[in-house]
Formats: C-alpha cells, sequence, structure tokens
C-alpha cells in the first residue's frame, strides 16, 4: 500500500480507493475495525491530517462508521431495495419480504402528531392536522438501516392493534385493512434524496454531509382514498436500488410517439 505522489490524484484520495478496493474485495469485512489514523498515515507514508481526509472520504460515501472512543469500522450493511414498496406486498397478498431473519423491526413511538406538508397533502388535510403515527426503526446485524414513521386517520384505527406498541402479529396493510374494512388497491411511491436532519443522521450513524434516500409511500382504496401514508429513510450510500420487469413487447395499432415530454 502507497501513495504516487507523482500522480495527478489527490494522496487522501488515493488512499481512500485503495481502502476502498479491500472492503470491496472482502480483505476488511463488515465490522472489521481499520488501524487507527496515525497508524495508517504511517502505512502510507502521509501525514494525519491526509489519512484523516480520506478516511473521511469513505464515510461520506458510507463504507465506514466512527464510533467515539472506539475507532473506525467498516459498515456492515448494504441494503438492496426491490421495487420500492412494492416489495411489502409480495406477489400474492400476505407475502411479507423483509424476514425476520434478516431485518427487525422495532416500534419506537405510536399516537398523535401533527403531519408533515407531504403526509397531510397525500390525506388531504391542512399542513399541521393530527394524525395517527407508527414510528420504527429497522435493524439489520445490531445496525439501523431505516428509520419510517407511518400515517393512519386516528379515526379510523382507534382501538386496533395499529393504535398500539405492542409488535403487530401481520404485515401493517393487513391490519390496516381490517381496521378499516377498506382494502388497499392502488399505491403510489415518490423517491428523492437530501441530506439527513440531525436526528436522522445520529440514528443511522452517518455525517450530517451524507445523503439519505426518502420514500413517500401512499396507498388507496378502490375510490382512490388514501388510506395510509409510510415514509423511509434510507442511508444512500449504502441503499441500492433494484426493480427487475419485464419490458413489454410492440402493441398492433399504435403509432410510436414519445414516451418523454418535457414541459
Amino acid at each position: 500500500m502507497s501513495v504516487n505522489p507523482g500522480a495527478a490524484e489527490w494522496p487522501h484520495r488515493q488512499i481512500a480507493d485503495q481502502i476502498r478496493a479491500k472492503i470491496q474485495h472482502g480483505d476488511w469485512g463488515p465490522g472489521e475495525k481499520l488501524p487507527s489514523i496515525p497508524d495508517i498515515g504511517q502505512i502510507y507514508g502521509v501525514a494525519k491530517q491526509t489519512a484523516q481526509r480520506a478516511i473521511d472520504q469513505l464515510r461520506i460515501e458510507g463504507l465506514l462508521i466512527t464510533r467515539p472512543g472506539s475507532g473506525t469500522y467498516v459498515r456492515g450493511v448494504r441494503r438492496r431495495l426491490a421495487r420500492l414498496a412494492r416489495g411489502r406486498y409480495g406477489p400474492t397478498r400476505g407475502y411479507h419480504t423483509d424476514p425476520g431473519g434478516h431485518y427487525r423491526q422495532q416500534v419506537t413511538l405510536v399516537g398523535r402528531s401533527p403531519a408533515p406538508h407531504e403526509v397531510a397533502g397525500a390525506f388531504g388535510v391542512p399542513d399541521g392536522a393530527e394524525l395517527l403515527v407508527r414510528r420504527a426503526l429497522i435493524t439489520s446485524q445490531d445496525q439501523v438501516v431505516e428509520v419510517s414513521a407511518s400515517w393512519l386517520r386516528p379515526s379510523e384505527v382507534a382501538g386496533s392493534p395499529l393504535d398500539g406498541l405492542a409488535p403487530l402479529t401481520r404485515p401493517l396493510y393487513q391490519e390496516v385493512e381490517e381496521a378499516t374494512g377498506r382494502r388497499y388497491v392502488y399505491a403510489t411511491d415518490q423517491l428523492s434524496a437530501r441530506l439527513p436532519t440531525r436526528e436522522e443522521a445520529e440514528t443511522l450513524q452517518i455525517r450530517a454531509d451524507t445523503p439519505v434516500l426518502t420514500l413517500l409511500h401512499t396507498a388507496f382504496d378502490a375510490d382512490r382514498r388514501t388510506i395510509e401514508v409510510t415514509q423511509s429513510t434510507w442511508p444512500g450510500p449504502t441503499t441500492l436500488l433494484t426493480d427487475d420487469y419485464k419490458v413489454p413487447g410492440p402493441r398492433p395499432h399504435l403509432e410510436d410517439g414519445p414516451d418523454v415530454f418535457l414541459a
């Protein structure tokens, strides 16, 4: 392991490239502790400040996590999201894609709370209107990989298991269907990227300048009336979004035309 002082790339980026390659090749596995900053500086023959910049770069990318007083470790989880929220319903009703052996959910809060702008808009209520929220953390290998908040109309689920902290015995949508008497028929997913709030950064153990991916999942009944809105937040660099689908074949009697319209 060395740094080429004559290279066009900055030394800290060369170091980051080499450490990244070791992680990707499995030389340093999930949860493994890296050498200290002074040791990395000695290994590569650079100043501590240069070594620190390399580690900071990899922390921004989400590959490393620093625990104060303990050291820097390889982040243990890269989460693969298949078809956004579609996987929560599965190919048949009653199937849920996150088996407990891989991910665990901890409900941290259930109660009435003012709805944020995007949630209020989805329900068609004024900003700040009180809705029932179920806040939860999703963990894997003892690491928080997702922060979620599911919003419901309080009057529709009052007195049901959704109104308490006790773990649900079925997928959320099945509990909502039973409590409301309405069936999930349509759903919309909106994915965006932004910087985390301070609380999100602390919970997900990422830097304040590490972007997060956020999903706004809105479920509707047959009349297109909103049943549930769920906000999900993941660390951007360690989240992989995939969508596997069949490409439709040509359809007769349809004229070719633009698929994208720019306003």
